[in-house]
């Protein structure tokens, strides 16, 4: 074979390849192999640069730094959108449509995600990327054609048939939510700074002037439009463009849908809201078409904006505020962490008073003061955090954020070890109350022991009356203990007796999960229960068997060799073994222990019994990895009403789907009460 044509054979492969993972999400080779074929052509390229292509895979890594951006014209403009927030505003627009093309017949609309990220235009010659361009004023933009060559969901060329000889596609650049925590927290780690939010990360990735910066951001794309196209082949309708941007290996978003009448849109609306935390990517609301071109082109446009679309709007992640106080609160592991106090702003649907500021590096990162003006993010069910300071609005002399001297609960010293970005309390769950308070609510929560009835504020009423400072105290508890506290009566206090003995029933991982080994987790724990099967064996563990076992790493292990070295822990132990805490022998086989292992599943759609945290905590104590999207190494999907795009995604693999009700029937069969 020729020089050329082993160059040609392998950027075909590396193309298929590609779209195979970053587009389709069903790899067929491994990365080894991937990394084996990506060598041979940079060693082929290195050693024959003339050879270079600019529709090769090699240019996704970057190239020299460019001086600036060109300016780039837009053939045909990129418009913006008008906005609505209700059913209401909906309905007059679609009246205006009707209005406008003078009858009343149906209007098929099309619904799709608006993504939250950057829009492009993408310009193909004869199926090669040859300019990727930003949306600037609409009229015209940046070329970013160095930049948006790194982002692996592109197509650099096209290989389908029946492609135009020159188009334009359009589309929205965004950053994964996963990926985007993933990238901050180990800026965090590197103390360099951290993203502000995934619009904001994917924006300025874009515009760096360095592409091999923007090669190392975790960016992708869903393509919306053809903003244009030459040749024979002119579509009728929106849906049809999609499906042909689908067949010629662009990355089309799976949750987008026709509809014949408003009421389909209303239940779009509503049912892709309920889904947005698990999308994986920020939505700022839905995008509505008239899906007939024909239509679109009657209807027009006035100023810069379409008559034949709108945008209706989903309540903000993101709002400004004041933040009028910074307090530290004291955690399980004696992590010191500092809490803003905020006056309460309405953003993701909710109205927050409170946001977490993680450290002090992060505060320091930040530069926040008392009194600043402060952008707060929300998202689903995550903690809402400050991702901004408004400097502009700070008033003059603002006083700095400080890590206090000493505990503010029990007035020990606040220490940092090494290189650690958390500050922790030097008192130990035996001086410091709030550490024994959030110590004992890990050993009595679902997936530790299991304690029915045992809520925090009970738990933290008998800490401060002194009935229980230990986990094995909770077993010494009597009725007339219980009964004398406030709101206690006999019935409930008998109840809880019930539940603390039923608890003493329990298994070697979730027993290991309720000590609070920091850093070990349920999944941990299952995995260290797996291997050394009883309680003696970790106990008399070293660092170097403890680093063998799946999911435990270096830090980890030197972590539960220093719990176990403590007295005071090993005493706790024995004395929750006197009090009955037991549990059933393990085989050898970690089946037995584990019937899921190795099995990966998936969760869509909305659980009605059971939540989504909840699911996965059971899936994961039976040896499972509970993963974000679908894909052929996917072992199980278990759907919910409203699933979407992963159900789809599923059956066109043919990966095995059961409701609810057979997850109910499968965690009842191994003996898990979900109540």
């Amino acid at each position: 074979m020729s020089l050329t044509a082993r160059l040609d054979e392998l950027r075909a492969l590396i193309h298929y390849h590609n779209h195979r993972y970053h587009v389709l999400d069903d790899p067929e080779i491994t990365d080894s192999e991937y990394d084996t074929l990506f060598d041979e052509l940079l060693s082929l390229e290195d050693a024959h640069p003339e050879l270079v292509t600019i529709d090769s895979p090699s240019q996704r890594v970057g190239g020299a730094p460019l001086d600036g951006f060109r300016s780039v014209h837009h053939e045909r403009p990129m418009l913006s959108l008008d906005k609505c927030t209700t059913v209401s505003e909906l309905q007059d627009w679609l009246s205006r449509c009707r209005s406008r093309l003078g009858n009343d017949a149906p209007i098929d609309l099309t619904c799709e995600p608006k993504i939250d990220g950057v829009a492009v235009a993408l310009v193909y010659e004869k199926g090669v990327l040859v300019q990727a361009a930003t949306r600037g004023d609409g009229q015209s933009g940046e070329d970013i054609t160095a930049n948006v060559r790194t982002i692996g969901s592109v197509p650099l060329k096209l290989t389908a048939d029946e492609i135009p000889p020159r188009m334009e596609v359009r589309g929205e650049i965004y950053m994964p939510l996963a990926e985007f925590e993933r990238f901050n927290e180990k800026a965090r780690r590197e103390g360099v700074k951290a993203l502000i939010n995934p619009r904001n990360g994917a924006a300025g990735s874009l515009r760096q002037l360095d592409p091999k910066l923007t090669a190392d951001r975790p960016l992708t794309m869903f393509c919306y439009s053809l903003g244009w196209s030459e040749g024979s082949w002119q579509p009728e309708t929106h849906g049809e463009v999609l499906f042909r941007l689908d067949e010629w290996g662009f990355r089309v978003n799976p949750d987008s849908a026709v509809f014949r009448d408003l009421d389909g849109v209303e239940r779009y609306l509503s049912e892709l809201l309920a889904r947005r935390e698990d999308l994986g990517y920020d939505i700022d609301g839905v995008v509505i078409k008239v899906d007939s071109l024909a239509l679109q082109e009657t209807l027009g446009n006035v100023t810069r904006k379409p008559r034949w679309a709108i945008a209706y709007k989903y309540p903000a992640e993101e709002a400004t505020t004041r933040l009028l106080e910074v307090e530290f609160q004291v955690g399980r592991t004696g992590a010191v962490t500092p809490v803003a106090r905020l006056e309460p702003v309405f953003v993701g649907g909710v109205t927050v008073s409170n946001a977490t500021l993680h450290n002090m590096d992060e505060v320091a990162r930040l530069d926040v003061r008392l009194g600043d003006t402060v952008m707060v993010r929300r998202a689903g069910d995550v903690i809402p955090q400050i991702v901004k300071v408004v400097k502009s609005r700070r008033k003059k002399g603002a006083e700095k954020v400080a890590l206090p001297d000493n505990c503010p609960v029990c007035g020990s010293e606040i220490v940092r070890e090494g290189d650690e970005s958390v500050a922790r309390c030097s008192g130990g769950v035996m001086r410091c109350e709030a550490q024994r308070k959030e110590g004992l609510k890990h050993f009595a929560s679902r997936l530790a022991l299991d304690i029915e009835g045992l809520g925090d504020k009970l738990l933290e009423q008998l800490v401060e009356m002194g009935h229980v400072a230990t986990p094995a105290d909770l077993f010494r508890l009597d009725l007339e203990t219980l009964i004398a506290l406030p709101r206690m009566g006999k019935k409930s206090g008998e109840n809880l007796l019930v539940a603390l003995d039923k608890s003493k029933r329990t298994t070697l991982p979730r027993f290991i999960y309720a000590l609070g080994v920091r850093e070990v987790g349920e999944a941990t724990a299952m995995s260290l229960a797996t291997h050394f099967l009883d309680l003696e064996a970790l106990l008399n563990a070293d660092q170097t068997e403890l680093e063998t076992v799946e999911d435990v790493g270096p830090i980890v292990a030197r972590n539960i060799v220093s719990f176990f070295a403590e007295q005071g822990h090993l005493e706790m132990i024995e004395q929750l073994r006197d009090a009955g805490v037991a549990w059933q022998p393990l085989e050898k086989e970690k089946s037995a222990l584990a019937p899921l292992q190795g099995q990966t599943w998936v969760l869509t759609g909305t659980l009605e019994q059971l939540t989504r945290d909840r699911a996965k905590a059971l899936l994961v104590s039976l040896g499972a990895k509970v993963a974000g999207s679908v894909s052929s190494r996917t072992d199980q999907v278990v759907a919910g009403p409203g699933a979407g795009s992963k159900l789809a995604k599923a059956e066109s693999l043919g990966v095995p789907v059961m409701d609810e009700a057979g997850l109910l029937d499968l965690l009842g069969e191994r003996g898990i009460a979900i109540d």
